[in-house]
């Protein structure tokens, strides 16, 4: 299930809106349901658990084989029976809504919403003892440090490999007492990890102003101090540094990067392909050498010492 957006706040009487809508009006449905006031969307599968279900995703790295479902479900959650029932009803004098059918309007408890909503989010641990959790969960007993964060528009949860494979490394190599600089912070995640893990000092940035929020936010909720912004508020030699991004952009980071460590300072790359190893080790063999420290699902960190 993909989500495009949600907003809800303390309502009542939330109703939700079912269309049933074929993959080329995916996206201007949803659109155009958020601008009619809904709350939140959802986008699921139509065909789903029958014969006609279509696989939506590829490997990691390639394009997927199709852009969306063949058919697909939208849910828009309204505060209202007023709020749906208009915004169905503009929706039906659209040229595009030849192909749109009206599932159902049912009354939704909002209760069951947020409780669905936050069932898809459970703890993930990232060591026995190192555990990221939502704020509605409990920490398990056997957790020692604890991360509380919520899904939120900026990328980093901890469930993608790209992030365990970070949260793993800073849990064997912690940055007691150290200088960090996380390039390409998203949620802050592990520029907060840093922090539990005894960092005295962080700078978090990114070109993302949402990203900021998000780590501004992240970062109050576990007590955890960090300077946060865009990139220029990075400066001079850090004992860590962490970038978690893609291929290209680290490519291009290479010389700043590699300029922000501090003599014999190590450097953890992440957002890699196994297929990109070689390449980003020739591009960053001026300052360092880079070897493959973690691996998982094809994806790859890779680190190095200035």
């Amino acid at each position: 299930m993909s989500e495009a957006g949600a907003q809800a706040g303390p309502t009542s009487g939330l109703v939700e809106l079912a269309l049933i809508c074929p993959q080329q009006w995916v996206d201007t449905v949803s659109d155009a349901l958020m601008e009619l006031q809904a709350l939140a969307v959802t986008v699921e599968d139509a065909d789903a658990e029958t014969e006609d279900e279509q696989a939506l995703f590829g490997e990691p790295g390639l394009p997927p084989p199709r852009a969306g479902w063949q058919r697909s479900i939208l849910k828009a959650l309204f505060a209202d029976q007023a709020a749906a029932t208009e915004a169905v009803t503009l929706l039906l004098a659209q040229d595009f809504a030849v192909d749109l059918h009206v599932q159902g309007l049912q009354t939704v408890d909002e209760q069951d919403w947020v409780r669905l909503t936050q069932s898809q989010f459970a703890p993930v641990p990232i060591t026995a003892d190192f555990w990221i959790v939502p704020s509605w969960h409990t920490a398990p007993a056997q957790a020692r440090t604890v991360m509380q964060l919520d899904p939120g528009l900026a990328f980093g949860t901890g469930t993608h490999p790209t992030t365990r494979m970070c949260l793993r490394w800073l849990a064997a190599h912690p940055p007691q007492g150290q200088r960090v600089l996380d390039y390409g912070c998203g949620s802050g995640i592990l520029a907060i990890a840093a922090g539990l893990l005894g960092a005295t000092e962080i700078d978090a940035v990114d070109i993302d102003p949402a990203a900021v929020q998000a780590a501004r936010d992240n970062s109050e909720a576990n007590g955890v101090r960090l300077r946060i912004g865009m990139p220029e508020l990075a400066h001079g030699p850090y004992a860590l540094v962490l970038a978690n991004i893609l291929a290209t952009p680290l490519k291009l980071l290479a010389p700043l990067l590699c300029g922000h460590l501090a003599p014999g300072a190590p450097l953890v790359l992440a957002g890699l392909l196994e297929r990109q190893v070689e390449d980003m080790a020739a591009v960053y063999a001026p300052w360092l050498r880079l070897s493959v420290a973690d691996q998982e699902d094809g994806w790859v960190l890779m680190t190095g010492r200035r």
